[in-house]
């Protein structure tokens, strides 16, 4: 008994020196469990299990420091990409969602594609004389002054139908492939909706070379992406695994 109060005393003014309370509690709590030596000889063999065990809750708690530290830093960097990039996403997530619908949208986004009188090719205009029956149309039902310039030819040949999309103003023109005929004369909202999600309407505005709005746009938007995933998901596991580390110390 000597010997257990002294061992007590000299552990309480070790652990006296310790800042950290969880520590202090949890180690004495061992200690009154612990196998106290009855004889002078068998002290020594007490003395490392005490040294193990403070180091032991020392060693956890600087973990769970550590996490918390690295959770603060997640939390911090998750919220001023948020701040910073707020208008970015709501570009995407806006566009995107209309793009989603666009073909549900009742002709409001993307028109209906309609068709034509055959779908053996055999039985189609040359694509040069089609191209001149679009502009033509273009011309007369649009404006005179419409750019002929095409952003591509689009051909559907389960319909029998061939697209014209011209980049002034998004319009597009819809000919029968056989006949030549207008099926349809539509405005290419999705196009413009499209160009905006992807930033390369600024690409078209400004002139640029080689789409580089368009690659700095996608490269900040995708990186950002990641950061939000990974920050996302160390948010939710952080404090788990925090608590895991707190059990061990309860």
């Amino acid at each position: 008994m000597r010997w257990q109060a002294f061992v007590n005393f000299k552990v309480r003014n070790f652990i006296g020196l310790s800042a950290n309370r969880l520590i202090v509690f949890k180690l004495m709590q061992q200690t009154q469990t612990a196998p106290f030596a009855t004889k002078k000889g068998e002290i020594l063999k007490f003395i490392p299990f005490v040294i193990v065990k403070f180091l032991e809750f020392g060693m956890t708690d600087s973990k769970r420091k550590r996490q918390a530290k690295v959770l603060r830093a997640f939390r911090k960097v998750h919220r001023t990409l948020g701040a910073l990039l707020f208008v970015l996403f709501l570009i995407v997530s806006v566009t995107g969602l209309l793009l989603g619908w666009k073909k549900h949208s009742g002709g409001l986004i993307l028109s209906e594609s309609h068709k034509g009188k055959s779908t053996d090719p055999k039985d189609w205009l040359p694509v040069h004389i089609l191209q001149e029956k679009a502009g033509k149309i273009a011309r007369e039902q649009i404006s005179p002054d419409l750019s002929l310039e095409l952003d591509r030819i689009d051909f559907r040949p389960d319909k029998g139908m061939v697209k014209f999309v011209f980049i002034q103003n998004y319009w597009g023109v819809q000919l029968d492939c056989t006949t030549g005929e207008l099926l349809h004369l539509e405005r290419r909202r999705s196009d413009f909706i499209e160009n905006i999600h992807d930033f390369s309407y600024f690409d078209n505005a400004l002139g640029t070379s080689d789409g580089q709005i368009k690659l700095v746009y996608t490269s900040i938007i995708g990186l950002a992406l990641l950061t939000f995933t990974i920050t996302g998901f160390w948010l939710w596991f952080g404090p788990k695994r925090m608590r895991a580390t707190r059990a061990k110390l309860s």
